[in-house]
């Protein structure tokens, strides 16, 4: 397939066949949904990684931030991984043992 207008004629070909019969709709779609992901390639562990996850967070316009429906949240937040020393020190005060770090299954 050539690099110019034929490759985007054929994608739109191809939709408008799994629209057509497939199990694509495109009135399913949904528009402006968005996510970051920041992380640390050599895997060091580091402070930086969060406060760069929250301007993220900051700069994407969500839902809940706009007030756009009340009665859902929006699922905005940081996924992060809690040392497995913190947690354990944590659940002990509260009587919960923990399996061995990269254990838990």
């Amino acid at each position: 397939m050539e690099m110019n207008g034929s490759v985007i004629d054929q994608q739109r070909l191809d939709q408008a066949r799994l629209e057509a019969n497939g199990m694509y709709s495109s009135q399913f779609e949904k528009d402006a949904c968005g996510m970051g992901f920041v992380v640390n390639i050599k895997g060091k562990k580091s402070h930086d990684i969060i406060d760069d996850g929250l301007r993220i967070l900051e700069r994407l316009e969500h839902r809940g931030g706009a007030g756009a429906d009340k009665d859902t949240g929006d699922g905005a937040g940081i996924l992060v991984q809690i040392p497995h020393e913190f947690f354990k020190r944590e659940c002990e005060v509260l009587g919960i043992s923990l399996p061995a770090a990269g254990e838990y299954g």
